[in-house]
């Protein structure tokens, strides 16, 4: 029986791959997937889809689904494209309600769901909705189909796409509509800048209701004709083991070396941490596995990459270094360092992608910063910047939000298109011996994230704090473990750094007497590193820090989970610890203080070095460094304290 599957890049690409050659890969139980059986699959699929689905046509409608990683994702996913609707991929670890909130959010027309969470399908629809999705049980796929004739039809429509969920920080989460168009710009876009090809082989540990886990390790793969070897949920050992398996004495013929990784920064960091504890066989043969030779290409993303992590997997990978790159649900990936070591410049995310347009936005005076106008010689700093973006790979709006994409887009003059705000602040420097490898798009400037401006950038008396670069440099420091650094509100700072931190074991008892390391044992070990007004003034020790499926961590949640509801301030601009309008901070010699009072508000005068800090409930004096070099005090003079 002939079958057929509209004529779009995804699946003009996948019906010129080899039809024998493997698609996707089951790892646990080795069960294979050749490209012909997948478009066989998908067209039966495709067609099973639309008879279900009440008589309606499918296209431009949103089909939710919850379907376990592996082939009958594939076919699920790429089914509903073929059907020009919009696939809304669920994470089957959410909780009921939330689950509820993005069907009645995105008004789908139903809720696919495998054998295996026909139940959760069931939970969620049976109390609580607001529209009424079709419940449609879709049967596992045991053997591939290779018995249809798929021919390829001119496109009807350009509905179809893909509807992903932002994480919700701040607000209840987006509905962020990626076109067909999109998909595939983004798609191309990291076929050439990194190289896929049907010799890779990609092992696959990631969720696929992100960015990361759809585009990078399926679909680009998927239009390069690699394969997809499935092994999730993560589990250290069981990767290890899978890594080392064509390296070991005794090798299996079945299982091919891996290739290509992209995963998140907390992954290494499991990996690298359970590395140790493996056989001395299965240590040797990582190593082998880990070698450039072997493993073409290794990224890592979603999250800011430590340091210490970075040089580690070089070291055990026998010189392997990391990609760093940027993106995010709605633009997919717009930076990127190069494939050449020497282009992976630690710290950095690289340069725009092939057809990506990027610029940066002075966050203070909101004037473009063009290229050679990083550094503000007036205030001998670099200019920081928001990073904006335009182009094919860019989201079309979030769903049934007008106002809300309409508020995150900005027209140019130039005619050429509007520019999303990403929300994120970088800088860039020019770095000596990079972007001469060949890859047209590595040059220029590379650009360096400091952070989300609306969590990660904290501004402390008159300055701008990265808390990533913080967190960078704490994680090298071998008594952390992990670290979150937040901006805390201050009367006397505008806001203060403080660090949530989980000790190593080391760190447990590094301290003064065997005690666990503190925040004076902190500050002692930034001291050389990091200006005064970077070190966190405060840190609190936790067991651990909440992460979501990506490694990323929602510092608004965890501020309020340890510090309680805080109240913003206006934000003064000198210095030390505020609680309660009692300045704390470290003893020293009261030096060039004025007092002026009112009627209602003591001040003090800040002038040099230190200043000193009056108690209000006449307890004894204390003083707290001012931590500004003379020549970069802030512009005001005078620290409101407390009402007096």
């Amino acid at each position: 029986m002939a079958s057929t599957l509209p004529r779009l890049p995804i699946f003009e690409a996948i019906k010129k791959h080899d039809a024998h050659s493997a698609a996707v890969v089951h790892s646990l139980s080795g069960r294979s997937f050749s490209y012909g059986e997948l478009v066989n699959d998908v067209a039966a699929a495709k067609d099973k889809l639309q008879r279900n689905t009440g008589g309606k046509s499918a296209v431009g409608e949103r089909i939710a689904f919850l379907v376990e990683n592996g082939y009958d994702y594939v076919v699920t996913l790429l089914s509903i494209l073929a059907a020009h609707a919009i696939a809304v991929p669920l994470s089957p670890a959410f909780p009921a309600h939330e689950l509820r909130y993005i069907l009645d959010q995105s008004g789908s027309l139903m809720l696919l769901s495998s054998e295996k969470f026909q139940d959760k399908a069931d939970e969620v629809l049976k109390e609580g909705m607001e529209t009424s999705p079709i419940n449609y049980k879709q049967e596992k796929i045991m053997l591939g189909n290779t018995d249809d004739h798929v021919t390829l039809v001119d496109s009807a429509s350009e509905q179809g796409g893909m509807m992903l969920y932002t994480s919700g920080t701040t607000n209840r989460p987006k509905g962020v509509l990626l076109p067909q168009s999109v998909l595939t710009a983004q798609s191309k876009s990291l076929l050439e800048a990194w190289d896929y090809s049907s010799k890779d082989m990609l092992l696959h540990v990631l969720p696929l209701h992100h960015i990361h886990g759809t585009v990078n390790a399926l679909l680009t793969p998927l239009f390069a004709g690699s394969t997809i070897e499935f092994q999730f949920p993560f589990n250290a050992t069981a990767v290890w083991e899978r890594l080392a398996a064509p390296f070991l004495p005794s090798a299996d013929a079945l299982k091919k070396p891996i290739t290509f990784l992209t995963v998140v920064p907390t992954i290494y960091t499991r990996l690298l941490s359970s590395h140790p504890n493996l056989t001395p066989e299965l240590q040797v043969a990582t190593k082998i596995a880990l070698h450039p030779s072997n493993m073409r290409l290794n990224i890592s993303g979603s999250a800011a990459l430590p340091t210490p992590v970075k040089s580690a997997w070089t070291t055990l990978s026998g010189g392997n270094v990391l990609l760093e790159r940027y993106g995010m649900t709605e633009v997919g990936m717009a930076l990127s360092c190069g494939l050449s070591f020497t282009d992976r410049v630690d710290g950095s995310v690289g340069w725009p992608l092939p057809s990506v347009q990027a610029r940066l936005v002075d966050t203070e005076t909101g004037q473009v910063i063009k290229e050679g106008e990083e550094y503000d010689k007036d205030k001998d700093r670099e200019r920081h910047g928001e990073i904006q973006l335009r182009g094919p790979t860019i989201f079309k709006e979030y769903w049934n939000n007008a106002e809300a994409t309409a508020k995150e887009f900005v027209d140019d003059e130039d005619g050429r298109g509007r520019w999303f705000k990403t929300g994120d602040v970088a800088v860039r420097r020019f770095i000596e011996g990079v972007g001469k490898s060949g890859q047209s798009w590595t040059h220029g400037p590379m650009y360096f994230i400091q952070g989300r401006k609306s969590a990660d950038i904290i501004k402390t008396g008159g300055e701008k704090v990265s808390a990533l670069e913080i967190e960078r440099e704490m994680l090298s420091l071998p008594y952390v473990s992990e670290v979150a650094v937040v901006g805390l509100p201050s009367e006397a700072w505008g806001q203060k750094v403080a660090a949530v931190v989980v000790l190593s074991e080391q760190g447990k008892t590094a301290g003064k007497g065997g005690k666990a390391w503190g925040a004076l044992d902190m500050r002692k070990s930034l001291k050389e590193v990091l200006a005064n007004y970077k070190i966190p003034q405060e840190m609190r020790v936790v067991q651990s820090i909440p992460r979501n499926a990506m490694g990323k961590i929602n510092k608004r949640v965890l501020v309020k989970e340890i510090w309680g509801e805080l109240v913003e301030t206006g934000g003064g601009k000198g210095g030390g610890d505020e609680k309660n309008g009692v300045m704390n901070g470290t003893e020293g010699p009261a030096t060039n203080t004025e007092e002026k009072k009112t009627s209602k508000t003591t001040y003090i005068l800040l002038t040099r070095g230190t200043a000193a800090m009056m108690r209000l409930d006449n307890r004894p004096e204390q003083t707290i460094e001012y931590p500004y070099p003379k020549t970069r005090m802030p512009n005001a003079d005078v620290c409101h304290l407390a009402a007096t």
